[in-house]
């Protein structure tokens, strides 16, 4: 739960923004770029300062967290599988679509190929609460509805906090959306 925290580095950027997170739940972060999406999500991770408010975390509460650009080196010698696992990415097999990536190199990915294996070590892991940010990036028609079926899929085994500026993806993918301002 978050009550009235603002978020910033040198200065605030985000806030001050109230919410609670619930199990199951999927929550949307909408605003429009530079309204602090990104940083509120740092900020739960301790990678943001937080200026004012309140944050509590449930004790023992285990965190995930994608960043919007995952890091991929030009040549990264091991397969999807090796990935995930460095990922702790084990709780299940990931999503059918995703298993034929298993056997292939990193650097062989396409980039909405790779984005959504980052997805999964995400959410394939054994997190309480996934943070994504801006998990469409890369992402065709076909591959974003792939990622809805499995955020909705997940909800049941989590939480997710993710930020994303399109908006029919959120409504899409979300049971609540919360809106940041500028």
């Amino acid at each position: 739960m978050a009550e009235a925290l603002t978020a910033g580095y040198g200065g605030p950027v985000s806030g001050p923004l109230s919410f609670t997170l619930a199990r199951g739940e999927v929550v949307g972060l909408w605003g429009p770029n530079g309204s602090g999406k990104s940083t509120l999500l740092k900020s739960l991770v301790g990678g943001a300062r937080i200026f004012s408010g309140t944050l509590y975390k449930a004790n023992g509460l285990n965190l995930a967290f994608q960043d919007q650009r995952p890091v991929r080196r030009e040549e990264m010698p091991f397969t999807g599988r090796e990935y995930l696992h460095y990922a702790g990415a084990d709780r299940e097999s990931p999503p059918e679509r995703l298993r034929s990536w298993l056997n292939r190199r990193i650097d062989e990915l396409s980039g909405g190929q790779f984005q959504l294996l980052s997805v999964w070590a995400a959410l394939g892991g054994h997190a309480d609460l996934v943070l994504l940010d801006e998990p469409t990036n890369n992402l065709d028609p076909k591959s974003e509805s792939l990622l809805i079926e499995i955020l909705r899929a997940e909800s049941k085994h989590r939480t997710v906090l993710l930020v994303s500026h399109e908006r029919e993806f959120l409504r899409a993918a979300c049971s609540r959306v919360l809106e940041l301002k500028p």
